[in-house]
């Protein structure tokens, strides 16, 4: 039987089916915009490639695909994939990681600057054409607290401190880091909470983090100071995050990643003033699909000649190590 494999993608689905069509011809290649678009012919496919949510790769619809042996995610994370009671152990699941520190590092400094000037309102005063004048915070001398200081906390590190920042890393693991004032362990995260003016999450939501950005260590945090989340939902409580936000006890919080997503059209954060809500788009840019198809290609070659081990960023299966352009 021939190769076949799935892609799913709102943006680039048809780009990627045509690279690889142009570099493997003998692979059958089907594309969907969505979940819902996929059809039966996710039984016959050996791989699927899409962003590593739950809001694309399905109980179900893994379920169905009874030849599936690979998972490509677009993504870093894979939690959303490797959750699914449906996913065989045998499946080699595969990520992107290595190739989101910049865009990533980005978007969490879009938050940080524009809360911290409260841009927010700078773009509602402008619809109203209103000529209002008020003070501004630099973040020139503030303290980040970075939760997770794998290679997008690493650089959102060096960032920090070429902006004159006092940079705190949070980790499972201490170890020296260039661009880190000082480490302390996820145990000690309320105590780097109460230092800080941006806590800033970027660690894998896994059973250690599930909402380890919990009500203490909202209420640890100082009243001026910001958070912001451009990992997982799910690594924060977001019902303590919506009263914290309600009781003023910190001052405002910039969103990309949540629970349920889309988020629901009629969630408190939407209407927050001191609020900053993205679609989860912090891992995206206009270079992510040169950077992902050079591992793209890379992995379905090794998959096509049965070298699953020489596959780069191998989360699950064929020996389940990270390499290659994640290191």
């Amino acid at each position: 039987m021939p190769h076949s494999l799935l892609v799913i993608d709102e943006h680039y689905a048809d780009c990627y089916r045509d690279r690889i069509r142009e570099k493997f011809p003998d692979v059958t290649v089907h594309t969907a915009l969505t979940r819902e678009q996929v059809g039966e012919e996710v039984r016959e496919v050996e791989a699927i490639w899409g962003i590593g949510t739950q809001r694309i790769f399905g109980n179900d619809m893994v379920g169905r695909a009874q030849r599936l042996r690979w998972i490509q995610a677009f993504t870093t994370g894979t939690d959303g994939i490797l959750a699914l009671p449906s996913l065989k152990k045998d499946v080699v699941v595969t990520s992107m990681r290595g190739i989101h520190g910049p865009q990533m590092s980005e978007h969490a400094f879009l938050f940080m600057i524009g809360l911290a000037r409260d841009f927010p309102r700078i773009v509602r005063n402008q619809a109203k054409a209103a000529w209002e004048r008020f003070d501004q915070v630099r973040v020139f001398g503030k303290t980040v607290a970075i939760l997770g200081v794998g290679i997008v906390g690493a650089d959102l590190a060096a960032r920090c401190k070429a902006c004159g920042m006092q940079v705190i890393g949070v980790t499972r693991t201490i170890r020296a880091m260039d661009n880190f004032d000082r480490m302390v362990t996820y145990a000690e995260l309320e105590q780097a909470a109460r230092a800080a003016d941006f806590l800033v999450v970027i660690a894998p939501h896994s059973a250690q983090t599930d909402k380890i950005v919990s009500a203490r260590v909202l209420a640890a945090m100082k009243r001026s100071a910001f958070l912001i989340n451009i990992s997982r939902g799910g690594v924060c409580d977001e019902d303590a995050l919506a009263q914290a936000l309600r009781d003023k006890r910190i001052a405002g919080a910039g969103l990309d990643v949540f629970e349920t997503e889309p988020l629901p059209a009629d969630h408190p954060f939407w209407r927050m003033e001191r609020v900053m809500v993205t679609p989860h788009m912090g891992g995206s840019s206009d270079f992510a699909p040169g950077l992902q198809m050079e591992i793209l290609e890379h992995n379905l070659r090794c998959f096509l000649e049965g070298r699953l081990s020489d596959m780069v960023n191998i989360v699950q299966g064929a020996g389940t190590r990270l390499s290659g352009p994640g290191r």
